[in-house]
């Protein structure tokens, strides 16, 4: 804040963690996220590719309608004051299914699902239900395993989303213990012109050792890293999700 500084820090220093951990609730903020972040990825994708197997079914009765109603919710929506009524009278406000239940579907998902599932061949449909094998078991134990690249595509996205989604932890949860990080980092981010954050830390930390501006930006790093550190391991799927489906051949 003094100015002067280009790279190097005048002096190295891990105070702005050592605040930011023992500031009370980021605990339990990472603990909310990763919940969230793994339950709501798996459910997510099981849901979307069970309804997208049912749509790649050319025998589906009215499936040209379902997809047209789909294709309306990407460009349409009731807006955020019927979305919070609707989420308020389902019960799901300040609880923990507010993060999962709303994310259980997405039909941009669905439309790269269905992309792949009409690639597999239909021999292995047929041959499977002459095992004896219904759609559903068909769907578990031949689809699935084949699907295992956009399956990972989705996942990354998904994951992606819930680790940074702030948005349901502002609107739709009171309760501080079910917050997740990104809510957390978005408090500190709006709190920052005040030395709250600083005081919440423990009183052993000097004030002059750690400011309103520093705790923000180590909370952001801290906040941000996990999900960098996971990236570029899944990479190589999001690239293939891009390709699924256009290219032709």
């Amino acid at each position: 804040m003094r100015g002067g500084i280009y790279w190097w820090p005048r002096e190295f220093t891990l105070e702005n963690y050592k605040a930011v951990f023992e500031t009370p609730g980021i605990v339990t903020s990472f603990g909310v996220t990763i919940a969230k972040t793994v339950i709501g990825t798996i459910t997510h994708v099981f849901f979307t590719a069970m309804v997208a197997y049912a749509i790649s079914r050319r025998d589906l009765y009215g499936r040209n309608f379902y997809m047209l109603v789909g294709v309306i919710t990407m460009f349409f929506s009731g807006g955020l004051i019927p979305y919070f009524l609707l989420i308020r009278d389902l019960g799901l406000f300040d609880n923990f299914l507010v993060y999962i239940i709303p994310t259980m579907f997405n039909f941009f998902h669905l439309i790269i699902f269905v992309s792949f599932f009409r690639e597999l061949p239909t021999s292995l449909e047929e041959a499977a239900k002459m095992d004896g094998a219904n759609d559903f078991m068909i769907f578990i134990k031949v689809i699935i395993p084949l699907s295992m690249p956009v399956i990972a595509t989705i996942a990354l996205f998904q994951g992606v989303y819930q680790w940074n989604d702030y948005f349901a932890g502002v609107i739709f949860v009171n309760n501080p213990d079910l917050q997740p990080i990104q809510t957390y980092l978005y408090k500190v981010v709006a709190e920052s012109s005040s030395n709250q954050m600083m005081t919440n830390a423990a009183g052993s930390i000097a004030t002059k050792t750690v400011t309103s501006q520093s705790i923000k930006l180590a909370t952001m790093v801290v906040t941000t890293l996990p999900i960098m550190l996971v990236y570029p391991f899944l990479q190589k799927y999001f690239v293939k999700g891009m390709l699924i489906g256009s290219v032709k051949g």
